[in-house]
């Protein structure tokens, strides 16, 4: 991770607002490779340059938490190559970008079934969880072996648990209990969904925070996605009015 080489926050209008949540499904890379004659794994490995400039934007754009969706657990489905070639990828990016995580301040957390995981990758996120623990710069949460239903299951089950031994009742489970058992809960719900390469789809993506996130889908495959298109999804995000399913003040009267 290099030091930043242009202030972007001068590209951002003086009053424009910073999402407190950036989350991104990194889509594209087959793609890229498949137009370049080239194998899918390589377009994997250009989307992993795409991934460290855009943590190094978020980070000089001070934004707080950043998502990036890495493996989802509908990826076990691919051609095996490719899946043993995701993993390795992730695994190697975590063991080579550990130090610059450090040296910027980064604090880095994974979400998913981890159970599921080969030993070694569980072993390296681990490992940067807990180098990176005491970082006070912008939040990047790797989703890895990820669902947003999975999760949504997996919190489901977990209060189910604490019913059953008696620890709550059914009537005590509200939105704020069951956010609670979701596998991140200290992180604040997306502002922002950006999905380059086109598809207008969530993809089981965070089904459970992004209720109310502005979602900016942008034809540019993800190896080629560098900060300018953050920049211009951050500006199309200041744009869209905010509801909440509330009528806009103006209306309110």
């Amino acid at each position: 991770m290099s030091e930043p080489t242009t202030n972007l926050i001068n590209g951002l209008p003086a009053d424009c607002k910073i999402p407190a949540h950036v989350a991104i499904i990194m889509d594209g890379n087959g793609r890229w490779a498949e137009q370049r004659g080239l194998n899918r794994i390589e377009g994997h490995f250009e989307g992993r340059k795409a991934a460290r400039r855009v943590v190094e934007a978020c980070g000089e754009l001070g934004i707080p938490v950043l998502s990036l969706y890495a493996f989802s657990v509908q990826n076990w489905q691919r051609p095996g190559p490719e899946v043993e070639g995701l993993i390795g990828l992730i695994e190697t990016a975590l063991r080579e970008e550990l130090d610059a995580l450090v040296t910027n301040d980064v604090r880095f957390i994974a979400s998913g079934r981890r159970a599921e995981l080969p030993e070694s990758l569980r072993r390296i996120l681990d490992e940067v969880e807990e180098d990176t623990a005491d970082n006070q710069g912008l939040i990047l949460n790797l989703l890895v072996n990820y669902g947003g239903r999975t999760e949504i299951i997996d919190a489901a089950r977990a209060l189910a648990q604490e019913v059953a031994a008696g620890d709550i009742s059914p009537a005590d489970i509200d939105e704020q209990l069951f956010a609670e058992h979701l596998y991140a809960p200290e992180l604040p719900d997306p502002d922002l969904i950006i999905r380059p390469g086109g598809e207008m789809r969530l993809s089981n993506f965070l089904l459970w925070e992004i209720a109310y996130a502005e979602l900016v889908v942008m034809p540019v495959l993800w190896p080629d996605f560098t900060a300018a298109h953050l920049i211009a999804a951050i500006k199309e995000y200041n744009t869209r009015q905010r509801r909440f399913g509330r009528v806009p003040a103006s209306d309110d009267q």
